[in-house]
């Protein structure tokens, strides 16, 4: 008898674990919020019966664990509360390369390679300086550094640039009210190819593939004029882009725009320009051209639709004629118009402008 009681002494319960309100709700939510993790909801179910006075070791019972873990989790939230339920933050493996060694790699690939290539790959890189290729990539990629690319860029030296911009852009954003704003332009030598064999049609597991050598069968000129309010399209191809060709679509656009003033934006090839387009135009004061900048064709909406023509209709065409490749050119249009939708212009003049004007060197002056 006494031999007992001094056992139940030697191991007096636990005492019940006190939770405020506050603390009692938070850990409510956590055992019901379907997106905390499985862990953290099994040990605010520890500390929510811990706080109810159930025994510890009816409590490991009840949540599926030992009764060391039990004992844990109740010392862990006595000492730092609800935050003490979360894993402490983990040191980490020490870094193999330094603050240094990364500037080093970026510093290296800033310049050019002493081998007489052009730009540095990432095995070149790797063995200059000690590292794994994947070691560079990911330097490479940390630091936003795409060696392998390059891009082009040309800027305008049209002197009336600005205005230029600010005209065209302002048609885009602002339209004249009860008029049509049409950019206008001309796709010249569009190539009717023809692949040497029968292309092997796309299947599950297996790409699309053609030869790649092939036949011209001709060329053809598209002429189109997009409606930037609709994105319908006016076309015409032409066996040639002469001034005349160029005039003849004209013509073609004033008959299908007969009642409106229209706004056409075009760029600055001479076929725009001629003495013939000239007198044509001034017979016909309710069409006006506006101009886009030298070298600023990308500012006419129609690229982006002859872009589009281009990799959805015709790029992976086979066409054995000329006709052939027309015919195409009119389907892809004409299912354009019936659902067409318009590109939707965003950039305002001056932000191009602040883009696109080449600044002058600081020690430049405007007498010069």
């Amino acid at each position: 008898m006494i031999a007992a009681t001094m056992h139940r002494m030697a191991h007096p319960p636990a005492p019940q674990l006190v939770v405020s309100p506050s603390e009692a709700a938070a850990l409510d939510r956590l055992v019901r919020a379907r997106t905390t993790e499985q862990r953290l909801a099994q040990r605010a179910r520890i500390v929510i019966h811990a706080a109810a006075g159930v025994p510890n070791k009816r409590i490991a019972a009840e949540v599926g664990v030992n009764l060391m873990t039990v004992l844990l989790w109740r010392r862990r939230f006595e000492a730092k509360r609800l935050a003490g339920l979360h894993d402490a933050p983990r040191p980490g493996r020490t870094p193999t390369y330094t603050r240094a060694d990364r500037d080093r790699v970026i510093a290296l690939t800033l310049e050019p390679p002493p081998d007489g290539t052009t730009h540095w790959s990432a095995r070149r890189i790797a063995l200059r300086v000690g590292m794994s290729i994947r070691t560079v990539q990911r330097i490479w990629a940390e630091a936003g550094l795409k060696p392998h690319r390059v891009e082009t860029f040309k800027f305008s030296t049209d002197p009336a640039l600005e205005a230029k911009v600010h005209d065209v852009v302002g048609l885009y954003l602002a339209p004249p009210e009860r008029a049509i704003v049409l950019s206008v332009d001309e796709k010249t030598q569009i190539q009717a190819l023809d692949r040497t064999q029968p292309l092997l049609p796309l299947r599950p597991g297996q790409v699309e593939r053609h030869t790649h050598d092939y036949k011209r069968n001709g060329t053809t000129s598209l002429f189109a004029a997009l409606n930037i309010a609709t994105g319908e399209v006016t076309h015409q191809a032409r066996t040639r882009h002469t001034g005349a060709d160029f005039l003849a679509f004209l013509r073609r656009v004033d008959r299908a725009y007969s009642d409106h003033e229209l706004h056409v934006i075009l760029d600055n090839v001479s076929t725009h320009k001629t003495p013939a387009v000239r007198a044509w135009l001034a017979r016909h004061p309710r069409i006006t051209f506006h101009f886009t900048p030298t070298s600023a064709s990308w500012l006419n909406q129609v690229e982006t639709w002859f872009g589009i023509l281009s990799r959805q209709a015709i790029r992976r065409g086979s066409f054995a004629s000329v006709k052939e490749l027309v015919a195409r050119i009119d389907t892809f249009t004409a299912n354009w118009n019936a659902g067409s939708t318009p590109f939707v212009w965003t950039k305002t003049a001056d932000e191009i402008l602040a883009k696109a004007v080449r600044k002058r060197p600081a020690t430049s002056e405007s007498g010069h």
